[in-house]
């Protein structure tokens, strides 16, 4: 089990389903593929970009990370006033005393700029294991199970908080700027959480499809705002499907707005049926009340969701098995069925990426990021490929 299922652990066929019958089958022209990250001393990790309404795009994420699961996560943003040709150096936006996972990003109708976050000790395990056989030496701490000068690394940052602290500062987060990404807020939280974070409705209020992850009951559903961000209540659950398991196998969530006003989300899962597929639900009266999740026959997940200004929907995930990379998927008619697979990369070189998120230019044309670990460099790195729809 890989470290993020353990993480997010604390197939009927698609036919049953007239729902997902094929429309046409569109290609991905792919115009250029780039690894656009600037600091390969850092893994990256699960970005979001969005593109503001005067043309600047926004790519955060979380980095100055050691690894995969480590204790030093923060929040970073870079921007881009040329369509993605180029970025500028890395800001890092928010650094808790904790591990900060995952990163949305999105622009409101106001201006705001909203980016979200959460909070883990996910990798707690990992330090256990190595203080267990830990020893202090004329050469400093050691541990047999890790190498001396990372576990001296992790121990320095792990007692920064005390046991209690740390529990306290588990949690989902926004933050908020109302000047261009200049300042920004403290953390305000969100009550649910999900890797790119919430999005804009026509009605003007803020909708966060996503996953309580630190209550009890880990309920599965949707908080809204109608301010701006500045205050996050919850608004509804979203049923489980019969037979499955959603506090276990239900997972980061994203929803779009339809051209009809249908709201969409999909559901990462990992239940028996439809295992390693995207489930999706929808909702007519503005997220008070959803469908039972049902299987749209696509393998590989999370995905993003986005409604291009012809009204047709691009769904984006990550494809875990040859080809490992990410694909995209069109709906022409408000998410009812989805094409056959683009793909968008395939030559990864394993299961370590994916979380892609797409916006569309000013020409039309799409623009995707992710997250991969390559041969070179090392730690996991920021891919941007630029495409159109054919």
């Amino acid at each position: 089990m890989t470290n993020r299922r353990r993480f997010l652990a604390t197939t009927t066929s698609a036919l049953a389903f007239p729902f997902i019958a094929r429309g046409a089958a569109p290609t991905a022209k792919i115009i250029e593929t780039k690894v656009i990250s600037q600091q390969p001393e850092f893994y990256h990790g699960w970005p979001t970009v969005v593109r503001r309404q005067n043309g600047e795009l926004w790519v955060s994420w979380s980095g100055g990370r050691e690894s995969h699961v480590c204790p030093f996560g923060q929040v970073h943003a870079m921007t881009s006033r040329d369509n993605g040709a180029t970025w500028t150096w890395p800001r890092v936006l928010l650094d808790t005393a904790t591990d900060d996972r995952d990163s949305g990003v999105l622009e409101t109708a106001k201006g705001s700029l909203i980016v979200s976050t959460f909070t883990s000790l996910a990798y707690e395990d990992h330090f256990k294991k190595a203080s267990t056989f830990a020893e202090h030496t004329d050469k400093g701490w050691t541990s047999k199970t890790m190498p001396q000068e990372q576990f001296v690394k992790w121990k320095a940052a792990h007692e920064r908080l005390n046991d209690e602290e740390r529990k306290a500062e588990l949690g989902e987060w926004v933050i908020r700027s109302t000047d261009g990404g200049k300042s920004w807020s403290t953390r305000i939280p969100t009550i649910v959480n999900s890797p790119h974070g919430p999005i804009q409705l026509k009605d003007g209020r803020l909708l966060y499809a996503g996953k309580q992850l630190w209550t009890g009951d880990k309920k599965v559903g949707v908080a809204e705002s109608k301010d701006d961000g500045q205050t996050w209540q919850w608004l509804a659950e979203i049923p489980t499907r019969k037979g499955d398991n959603a506090v276990r196998s239900y997972h980061e969530l994203h929803a779009v707005e339809a051209a009809d006003g249908t709201l969409i989300a999909q559901i990462r899962n990992h239940n028996d049926a439809n295992k390693g597929e995207t489930l999706q639900t929808e909702s007519k009266d503005g997220g008070k009340t959803w469908s039972e999740p049902h299987g749209i026959g696509v393998w590989g997940l999370p995905s993003h969701l986005l409604r291009l200004r012809d009204g047709r929907l691009v769904m984006t995930y990550g494809h875990r098995r040859k080809p490992y990379g990410n694909q995209a998927r069109i709906s022409s008619d408000n998410g009812q069925s989805w094409s056959e697979a683009m793909i968008l990369s395939g030559d990864g070189i394993g299961g370590d990426l994916g979380y892609p998120s797409t916006v569309e230019l000013a020409d039309g044309t799409l623009l995707s990021v992710w997250y991969e670990t390559m041969k070179e460099p090392k730690l996991a790195v920021l891919r941007q490929a630029t495409w159109r729809i054919e």
